[in-house]
């Protein structure tokens, strides 16, 4: 598949975070799948997780066995998911748009056929806030994306009457997004950053970057039993592609026109980083797991960490640190 062309854009990064205090990374094991690229994970209310692969497919994974059924099939590539309810899972296919799957029934209809939806929340009156990572460029190239740096990433917001509205734009590689308090946070994997906009209250439309400036690349973001919003780390801070990224546009664009196998790959670290209600890192996870790697999905369930990949072919189980009291802004 040919690349298509890039048209970047200088940008300075921020210098990279000093490394505080991590959190111990727990022995861990993993969950062994019959396909490739479960990007991200959920948890349904039986405690099953559910996932989606490469090749089109939802998987229902019991977490202790490791026995998966197939749910459904997208026909395309499913990404970020959110379960609403007992019974409806919301899923973001990049090449589908965003989807309504019943689990029950398997059942799947389009909410909205955006290229390149990324990852979604709903609100429990069926408004729902999703991310399109870019309008450039699809998954198979997204690393010309960060390449480009251009910020063609948005939120948008699906209402229940089936109104879409554009929340956000000019974002570097729109993914992760929660709901927290009166806010959506979304995750810029492109800027290291996550942004907030406020949804409600005296700063309702306002816009900040709550958290300017993290240690690597932010992709799925999920809300854990205790509040914290944890987000999959997909690949660390890369000082030469920081380094790319300031200089004249000719230099990225050589980069991008390289054979595949010189083209940076996934990073073997997996890292996750926990934030608390004042957008604060509270727990920072980093190590090694063997087989796998390419952190891009996490779920907070019963003391685990369930930890999804774009490349890997098995979910990464880990303990999850302890709780710790949250506050919100």
């Amino acid at each position: 598949m040919s690349r298509p062309r890039i048209q970047p854009v200088v940008w300075r990064a921020p210098r990279p975070p000093r490394s505080g205090p991590r959190d111990r990374f727990s022995p861990s094991r993993l969950i062994r799948l019959p396909a490739n690229g479960p990007e991200d994970v959920v948890v349904d209310r039986q405690g099953d997780l559910l996932t989606g692969v490469a090749d089109g497919r939802i998987l229902r994974v019991d977490p202790d066995s490791g026995r998966n059924s197939v749910v459904a099939d997208t026909g395309g590539r499913p990404l970020g998911m959110h379960l609403m309810g007992d019974d409806e899972l919301l899923v973001c296919d990049a090449e589908q748009g965003l989807l309504h799957l019943d689990l029950r029934t398997g059942g799947l209809r389009t909410l909205h056929a955006v290229p390149f939806a990324s990852n979604a929340v709903a609100d429990p009156d069926g408004t729902i806030y999703f991310t399109q990572s870019s309008r450039r460029f699809g998954l198979a190239h997204w690393q010309g994306d960060i390449l480009e740096h251009s910020g063609t990433g948005r939120l948008l917001r699906l209402s229940p009457d089936g109104q879409v509205d554009v929340l956000l734009d000019d974002l570097q590689f729109a993914n992760g997004v929660v709901r927290i308090a009166d806010a959506a946070v979304v995750a810029e994997t492109g800027a290291y950053r996550l942004t907030r906009l406020f949804l409600s209250g005296h700063r309702a439309g306002q816009r900040e970057m709550w958290v300017p400036n993290l240690p690597g690349s932010p992709d799925n973001l999920a809300m854990g039993p205790d509040g914290t919003l944890w987000a999959a780390l997909a690949n660390p801070r890369d000082r030469l592609l920081d380094l790319a990224l300031r200089c004249p546009p000719i230099v990225r664009k050589a980069i991008w026109a390289l054979p595949d196998r010189l083209l940076p790959g996934p990073r073997r670290t997996v890292r996750l980083v926990g934030v608390d209600g004042d957008g604060r890192i509270s727990h920072d996870l980093c190590g090694r797991i063997d087989g796998f790697r390419m952190a891009t999905g996490v779920a907070s369930y019963g003391g685990h960490l369930y930890v999804g990949s774009l490349v890997s072919s098995a979910i990464a189980v880990l303990e999850a640190p302890p709780n710790r009291p949250q506050t919100v802004r």
